[in-house]
């Protein structure tokens, strides 16, 4: 059974030819839901209204799939404070603390965790494996309006 092109179990219908892996949608949908509960009690808080930005830093080891992320988000957001808002990803490299070099270096291929210096094996990830989210743009609220 389909309905409006998607069919029953949530993959693309015969219409949109792409790889669909429910799996991987759910984890990333999972992941904005709690992102836009997370923004929604920010918001809350803060007396705001309007959320018009998130701002987001995703490693590059998060596991997240950042266009699965970008259509949960817009999904995740209806009928909250967040609706309408764009969701802004600063990607985090991946670096890495060399114990040789006893520096934090960038490696460049998160398959290879040796020192781009000294090539030295790096066993401990600093940074590139954060969801952070670090910001929320909103619109100013409208002072209400006094009695004359």
């Amino acid at each position: 059974m389909k309905a409006a092109g998607v069919s029953v179990d949530g993959c693309a219908s015969d219409w949109i030819r792409a790889p669909c892996n429910r799996r991987q949608r759910m984890h990333e949908l999972s992941i904005a839901h709690s992102l836009v509960e997370i923004a929604e009690e920010a918001a809350a808080k803060a007396g705001v209204t309007r959320v018009t930005v998130v701002h987001l830093r995703l490693g590059v080891l998060s596991g997240v799939v950042r266009d699965a992320l970008l259509f949960g988000f817009d999904v995740a957001t209806v009928g909250t404070r967040l609706e309408g808002a764009r969701l802004e990803i600063e990607e985090a490299p991946l670096q890495a603390y060399c114990a040789d070099c006893d520096a934090v270096v960038t490696l460049s291929n998160p398959q290879r965790f040796r020192c781009p210096r000294c090539d030295a094996p790096c066993g401990r990830i600093v940074t590139g494996q954060e969801i952070e989210l670090t910001a929320l743009e909103y619109e100013e609220n409208a002072p209400e309006a006094t009695a004359s």
